[in-house]
């Protein structure tokens, strides 16, 4: 039988003590689609990402509701000597974007789900670049967990942290109190592509499907509309998905 969350361990014990009660205290927050998150087995969390701090936001709101987060975080975030070892035993998962290294966080990811772990993955890549804060064109390396995985796959959109940080600040602004607002969706119907694992044109569609769904919730958040063509920043056609194609023989021994 599957449990409610694997044991998170010590490392991120200590994180969630510090957090938790920081958040509760300077931030409000407006929760919606608790239950849409599994309470047990793996699950694959999408979501759009547009501050520092949104990370926090979504980790706050998955603890809260049972779960162990594991983000797949660029490689940087890990280099400080205490903050990165502190995250990495919290069972964080670094990826080495642009590089062949970045096959380790997909199999890293696919290994946790099995585990029944909730990973956290940003479909972007990075955070948005469109100038109203929407999310932008989605890379394959989601979808490729999902479909290779076959996991609940629940999309989640977010807004307000970018009151606490501005899209690249490192200055917070956590007074008047903001309030921090994320909604859980239903998880996705993926049956379409059920058996097209390997496919890079399923990759592709699944990856615009989830994009579709994460913008939706959003509009639901702002009460606004969403612009009809989605972002697409100069150069991204010719970037790698945050999580590249695994090696054939990679890829056969994940599974």
């Amino acid at each position: 039988m599957a449990r409610r969350n694997p044991r998170p361990g010590f490392a991120f014990l200590f994180i969630a003590a510090i957090v938790r009660p920081i958040m509760a205290v300077l931030c409000k927050r407006d929760w919606r689609g608790k239950e849409n998150l599994p309470e047990t087995g793996g699950a694959l969390v999408v979501a759009n990402h547009y501050s520092f701090f949104d990370p926090i936001s979504v980790g706050h709101f998955v603890v809260a509701n049972g779960r162990t987060p594991r983000f797949t975080a660029k490689s940087g975030v890990f280099k400080n000597p205490v903050l990165g070892r502190l995250f990495k035993a919290a069972g964080q998962i670094p990826v080495q974007r642009g590089s062949r290294d970045a096959v380790k966080a997909l199999l890293a990811a696919q290994d946790a789900i099995k585990r029944g772990e909730t990973v956290i993955f940003y479909p972007e890549g990075t955070m948005t670049k469109d100038p109203e804060l929407w999310p932008m064109a989605g890379r394959t390396g989601a979808a490729r967990i999902a479909l290779r995985t076959g996991v609940p796959v629940i999309p989640v959109a977010q807004w307000g942290a970018q009151e606490v940080f501005a899209p690249y600040s490192t200055k917070p602004q956590f007074f008047p109190r903001k309030t921090l607002k994320v909604v859980a969706g239903p998880a996705l119907d993926l049956s379409p592509w059920a058996d097209r694992k390997r496919d890079r044109a399923a990759e592709q569609e699944v990856t615009d499907y989830i994009m579709d769904e994460i913008t939706k919730l959003l509009e639901g958040l702002r009460g606004e509309t969403a612009p009809a063509v989605r972002f697409q920043p100069p150069g991204n056609e010719a970037e790698p998905s945050i999580v590249p194609a695994a090696p054939a023989e990679a890829a056969e021994a994940s599974e």
